[in-house]
């Protein structure tokens, strides 16, 4: 909204034209995500508050966390309203791309909300059952892969291999199959990371920053083709909606950190992480992103393993899963794992960036 007022505001000074950059749009939307959290955060919290919307915790768990009993959660709301509102102010809002994103990281949002609702609102434990879960992610994931391959040439359907040269052309049904696994792949992943206080939302900043990089080069043509990376028209346009996840995140991290005052909640958690996978998507890197989000994939494997090895031999191979509980139940302060998975996040995100110049 704000770039065509700019655009309209040119004829009387040419000044307005450097909102046309999308450098300096990108830069706006952080700070516009972070100003609206900062400033709507401590609202919220305070109804979530006064309405009893508190967080319930596992008695199996570790004991550090039964403190943690009531504290206000589903503040995942605060996330998706501020990137929202962001990417609607700063981006170009004739880019296609631009609503795929929003409206599937707020459509796996809503999937969160009335999950997350069911279970501190109505009271209802079970929340949603994990197989109406499942099916409304794949409904939308599935929805939205076939959009984007109803729009793009069929040599178009690339899978980039990290650190190798050359992309290779795969079959729509392959694309398809792929797509669908990182989108919902990705945003239970963020889900089952979102345990400890200000341990997703990190690595979620991190990788979306990462990824407007990505994105910025993939929509530019000479920076896409001195990189050898493919070139997708129009997909510059979401690093503003990148931006947007930098900045609310930031936000969100400032009311989240040790000791938390809100919880996202599953509104927040499945919307981050389906909101990775499908940028991840549209620009063809979702070997990237596996590689940049190892921590959400570490923790997805662990609950795996466990699950296997409890179901096979009847032991577990963790103290408990996901693998941050595994740490804390050793012993370690729950700050002490949150910060070393966020340095193992650093580490993995300039691995993932190296990719774009070593092939």
């Amino acid at each position: 909204m704000l770039l065509w007022i700019s655009e309209q505001l040119t004829q009387f000074y040419s000044g307005f034209n450097v909102f046309q950059y999308l450098t300096l749009r990108a830069i706006l939307s952080i700070l516009t995500a972070l100003s609206l959290s900062l400033l709507i955060g401590p609202i919220l919290i305070r109804h979530l508050s006064e309405k009893q919307i508190g967080q319930s915790i596992r008695q199996d768990g570790p004991q550090s966390h039964l403190s943690k009993a009531g504290t206000p959660t589903m503040g995942g709301a605060l996330i998706l309203l501020t990137i929202t509102i962001t990417t609607l102010l700063w981006s170009n809002l004739s880019n296609h791309f631009v609503w795929t994103v929003l409206i599937v990281t707020n459509l796996f949002g809503l999937v969160g909300w009335v999950d997350d609702y069911r279970k501190v609102v109505a009271r209802n434990s079970a929340g949603l059952s994990a197989k109406a879960k499942y099916f409304w992610q794949s409904v939308i994931a599935l929805g939205t892969i076939l959009f984007l391959l109803m729009t793009r040439h069929p040599q178009e359907i690339h899978l980039v291999i990290p650190f190798f040269k050359y992309v290779i052309i795969i079959a729509p049904w392959l694309f398809v199959l792929l797509a669908y696994f990182v989108i919902v792949g990705t945003s239970n992943a963020v889900n089952l990371t979102d345990g400890l206080d200000g341990l997703a939302i990190m690595p979620t900043v991190l990788v979306a920053g990462a990824l407007g990089i990505f994105v910025y080069a993939a929509g530019n043509f000479n920076f896409s083709t001195y990189l050898g990376i493919p070139y997708v028209l129009g997909a510059g346009e979401i690093v503003i909606f990148c931006g947007a996840i930098v900045g609310s995140g930031l936000g969100f991290l400032w009311f989240n950190t040790y000791p938390a005052q809100v919880f996202m909640g599953d509104v927040g958690a499945l919307a981050l992480g389906a909101a990775l996978g499908i940028i991840a998507v549209i620009i063809r890197q979702e070997l990237v992103l596996f590689i940049m989000g190892g921590v959400f994939v570490m923790e997805t494997i662990s609950v795996i393993l466990q699950i296997f090895s409890f179901r096979l031999t009847g032991r577990r191979i963790f103290h408990m899963a996901p693998l941050h509980h595994h740490f804390e139940l050793k012993g370690w302060p729950e700050p002490r794992v949150i910060v070393r998975f966020w340095i193992m996040t650093v580490v993995l995100v300039l691995i993932g960036l190296a990719t774009l110049k070593i092939r």
